[in-house]
């Protein structure tokens, strides 16, 4: 399987550039199981969309001010993006520079304090921050919203908090989970009303998330790393939902993510959901059978990237490229601060 195969042409004007005032407002593609037609709905149609007894799991991971700018002794103009808090003040960064740093090498920042360049971490580095007071609360004083490379303007005082879920509680992620961007306080309380429960996960974003699939060959691909909690009373909450006939609808390629690291295949074939606490890289494309979720809320996603690929595992290749064209013609718009789709398994779709 190769990357090119899941290109498709966006026109840029698609891409959309800040959220509607209203988070619930975005529009919501339907792509129910089957050939059945597509419907354009809004994502405050969900709970009518789902039934009594099923169960929504969000991803509660909080966004943290993760893009710094400094200086290197030489001058040159440096940018760092935060990948992960390592603790006793180290992290792990992008670098946005010029040219490669050595080791030991300080960088000073803008915002104050000082960068140590420790090592090289594959396409990261490894540093370790002088600066006052523990890292964490600093970023909060002095870094800035890391806003997608694609959102071509700087970010502002709204994106602080649109930029972030309203069930936004563990700190950690350097991107939001966008798909959980679209729900404001009423619609929950209606999911609620309707007896639809409500779980959360914890996976931190990275920017790894942006970097681009560069082998064309997908079995030479290897996934960035990232932190997730699956809690054993949210899997204990599954099995009961499961064991009543509800479902399980997560919200967001994350949680999939999360849920499906979590899984285990026993001896018998049979996957099982246990609480899970670490590191995943899972790469799920075509030919991965997706068992932890029923169904999938989530944003249209870049071509070419691996969210793209996830869905295209979850939902039939095919299947997922009609829908992307049907969302172009109806002019949804596209990526963070985008619509949804509402997705249900394709059970026997072709690759």
């Amino acid at each position: 399987m190769k990357k090119s195969d899941f290109h498709y042409d966006l026109p840029p004007e698609l891409i959309a550039q800040a959220p509607l005032p209203e988070r619930s407002a975005s529009r919501l593609l339907v792509v129910p199981p089957g050939g059945a037609p597509f419907e354009d709905r809004h994502v405050r149609d969900l709970p009518s969309l789902l039934r009594a007894g099923d169960l929504v799991v969000f991803n509660d991971t909080r966004v943290i001010p993760a893009r710094l700018h400094g200086q290197k002794a030489t001058g040159g103009r440096v940018e760092l993006l935060m990948e992960r808090l390592l603790g006793d003040g180290e992290a792990r960064v992008q670098l946005g520079v010029s040219k490669a740093p050595q080791p030991a090498s300080r960088i000073a920042l803008d915002a104050g304090g000082e960068v140590e360049v420790l090592a090289r971490d594959g396409e990261f580095w490894r540093v370790r921050f002088h600066v006052d007071g523990p890292l964490e609360d600093w970023l909060q004083r002095a870094g800035d919203l890391p806003l997608p490379p694609y959102i071509t303007r700087r970010p502002d005082g709204a994106d602080a908090e649109r930029y972030q879920t309203v069930f936004a509680r563990e700190a950690g992620a350097v991107a939001a989970p966008t798909a959980g961007l679209h729900f404001d306080e009423g619609l929950l309380d209606a999911l609620h009303d309707a007896g639809i429960g409500i779980g959360h996960v914890t996976l931190h974003v990275g920017a790894g998330t942006f970097q681009p699939v560069r082998a064309d060959d997908l079995s030479r691909h290897v996934m960035h790393s990232e932190w997730l909690n699956v809690g054993a009373a949210l899997v204990e909450r599954i099995a009961r939902t499961r064991e009543a006939g509800g479902r399980v609808v997560a919200v967001g390629t994350t949680v999939v993510r999360a849920l499906e690291t979590a899984t285990r295949r026993e001896g018998d074939g049979h996957p099982r959901l246990a609480p899970f606490s670490g590191e995943t890289q899972l790469f799920i494309l075509p030919g991965y059978r997706i068992t932890a979720v029923d169904a999938l809320v989530t944003n249209f996603h870049l071509p070419e990237s691996t969210l793209l690929m996830m869905v295209a595992a979850f939902a039939g290749k095919s299947r997922i490229f009609d829908a992307y064209a049907h969302a172009i013609a109806q002019r949804y718009r596209f990526f963070s601060y985008g619509d949804a789709m509402l997705l249900w398994p394709q059970v026997g779709a072709p690759a």
